[in-house]
């Protein structure tokens, strides 16, 4: 049995929203309520994930 790996990360700035996407089909929201902590996350996103996974949305 294979593990659920990430496929696809879409990044809203204006919303401060990461969308996480799966191999299995699953998806998850991040919503931060604040600057800091959506650029917390984003520095994490962007330190873990491979380039070709991360997208952002245009404005």
């Amino acid at each position: 049995m294979q593990e659920e790996y990430l496929t696809r990360c879409v990044v809203d700035t204006l919303k401060r929203t990461v969308y996480l996407y799966s191999n299995e089909g699953s998806e998850r929201k991040v919503s931060c309520d604040t600057v800091d902590e959506f650029m917390n996350v984003l520095q994490y996103v962007r330190s873990t994930l491979e380039e070709d996974k991360l997208v952002y949305t245009g404005p």
